[in-house]
């Protein structure tokens, strides 16, 4: 998770999280004003409520992000799916890689990666190059272009996330951004081990 970008997706659900309730109404409440962290809500439960707390607000989350990344790959791009969106953003943060590590990275089959680099590389956004170290393979890397618009859209949503968030203390918000960390390490280990046992079969 990159900041504001979440998970791909194709946002056919249609929920917008600037929308969905007014961001105001969402930060403003008790739970989002100064030393929220403090009076941690899961202080009263056993781990099991915790844990159903948890997957609630990640699919929520989930959700959302999942509407936002299909509006965002259209302002790219007429026509993109909201996964060609966290394909670009990959290889902006991490690029140059080869197609076969973008499958690895992302979760995503070898065909739904090979149409989302397909659209980015019709759209001019993503350059594609033989692999010198194995002219079997392909090279992929953000454009100029590509990185000019990402860029104008990451900027953006990023001042968002600072005026949305402008109640919250600095510490709170590098909180969430520290565990938000840690849960996505733990989602590529886990990825990693399933890849592993796939490939042994």
């Amino acid at each position: 998770m990159t900041g504001p970008d979440g998970p791909v997706g194709n946002g056919s659900e249609g929920v917008d999280v600037e929308h969905d309730m007014t961001v105001t109404e969402q930060l403003s409440s008790p739970a989002t004003q100064d030393g929220a962290l403090d009076a941690r809500p899961g202080d009263d439960l056993d781990a099991h409520g915790a844990h159903v707390m948890l997957e609630r607000e990640v699919a929520l989350l989930l959700r959302r992000a999942r509407a936002i990344q299909g509006r965002l790959a259209g302002e790219l791009a007429s026509g993109l799916d909201g996964a060609a969106y966290g394909l670009l953003v990959l290889l902006d943060d991490a690029g140059p890689l080869r197609a076969s590590d973008v499958v690895a990275r992302l979760g995503l089959d070898k065909s739904t990666v090979s149409r989302q680099v397909a659209s980015l590389v019709d759209a001019g956004l993503v350059d594609r190059a033989a692999d010198p170290d194995d002219g079997r393979a392909q090279v992929l890397s953000t454009s100029v272009e590509g990185h000019r618009r990402l860029s104008e859209i990451r900027d953006a949503r990023r001042a968002r996330w600072e005026a949305d968030l402008q109640e919250w203390p600095t510490r709170d918000v590098a909180t969430l951004a520290e565990l938000l960390g840690r849960l996505n390490r733990l989602g590529e280990a886990r990825e990693a081990q399933v890849q592993a046992r796939t490939a042994a079969d």
